[in-house]
């Protein structure tokens, strides 16, 4: 599961936690991009729920630091030794440039150097070296972790997948049809022992088609829009389905962007319907290659007029009862 869930603070979130964890859900997954950090409801799960495991999808590459991401890594990983994941990210212009005020550029390589110099920080080594993006001089973690953490890289199109095939421990995947997985993973050739393929997954679980449609719709407007998820979608074969709502974002008609997306590209991307329904969705993603599917949980309006005991009662509708 995404976390934190809309709607809950922070502090009140170890009930959320607990609840997700007698569900029989076994992961949460931080995302960052203008609201909590991707560290901080993590470090609370570590504290919280000794079981679950925990993963950044995604910390971007460009707003920390190389020394200050080791470091952010590393403390997860004393904290909940054996349980963390690093997912990175290039993330995107709006993020890095226009939120936090630092350059955009050469993405890929930016990805490729962070990689690598995590690697080497986070096995305790002192690192001296001139990257292509970046240069780091005589960097020590005076904590390093005792086992470095898995590190995921989230990656769209054909360049990115062979990258974290060939130096990560595993990718990420966003903003995907399950009929596109095997499109995707085919890009990644034949995988090394213990490499994980996770997918965030948008579920919205309720019978409300056109509350569901109506807000699938403004998501998909607004993140496939961004240069990055166009151009995977143009590569997934796209272009006539989301062509109209291109060109009436570009011509700045954002409701009718909006309402140009195809009801049926809505369902596949956003999951909708009662809970045993999304739960199936999900399942079609695993049966074509995902490891950890990786639940957005949106707003419904069930949650919406009955609280925290309306979302206790959707997930353990949506999960699996662990077995103690």
């Amino acid at each position: 599961m995404t976390v934190p869930l809309d709607g809950v603070p922070l502090a009140e979130h170890a009930g959320v936690y607990a609840t997700l964890d007698r569900a029989g859900f076994t992961d949460v997954w931080s995302a960052e991009v203008n609201g909590v950090d991707a560290f901080t409801p993590l470090a609370l799960a570590a504290a919280w729920q000794p079981r679950l495991r925990l993963g950044t999808a995604v910390a971007p590459v460009f707003t920390r630091g190389p020394g200050l991401l080791a470091m952010s890594a590393s403390a997860l990983a004393e904290a909940a030794p054996g349980r963390f994941s690093l997912g990175l990210g290039a993330s995107s212009p709006t993020v890095v440039r226009d939120w936090n005020a630092v350059r955009f550029a050469e993405p890929y390589r930016r990805t490729r150097d962070v990689l690598r110099f995590l690697r080497a920080a986070l096995r305790g080594e002192s690192v001296d070296e001139v990257y292509d993006t970046f240069t780091v001089r005589r960097f020590r973690l005076d904590r390093p972790p005792v086992a470095p953490p898995p590190i995921l890289l989230a990656a769209l199109r054909p360049r990115m997948l062979r990258l974290a095939a060939a130096e990560a421990d595993g990718v990420i995947l966003n903003w995907l049809t399950a009929g596109d997985v095997p499109t995707v993973l085919a890009e990644l050739g034949p995988r090394r022992p213990h490499f994980e393929v996770a997918a965030r997954i948008f579920v919205c679980p309720t019978e409300d088609a056109a509350h569901a449609r109506a807000l699938g719709r403004r998501l998909i407007a607004g993140y496939l829009t961004v240069p990055a998820y166009a151009a995977f979608h143009r590569w997934l074969g796209r272009d006539a389905a989301l062509g109209p709502m291109w060109r009436a974002w570009a011509a700045g008609d954002r409701r009718g962007a909006a309402a140009a997306v195809p009801d049926e590209l809505v369902d596949a991307l956003v999951l909708h319907g009662p809970p045993a329904r999304c739960r199936a969705a999900v399942r079609r993603y695993v049966d074509a290659g995902v490891d950890v599917p990786v639940l957005a949980l949106l707003p419904t309006p069930e949650v919406t007029a009955g609280g925290v005991p309306a979302l206790t009662t959707l997930i353990a509708q949506l999960g699996v009862p662990a077995v103690a």
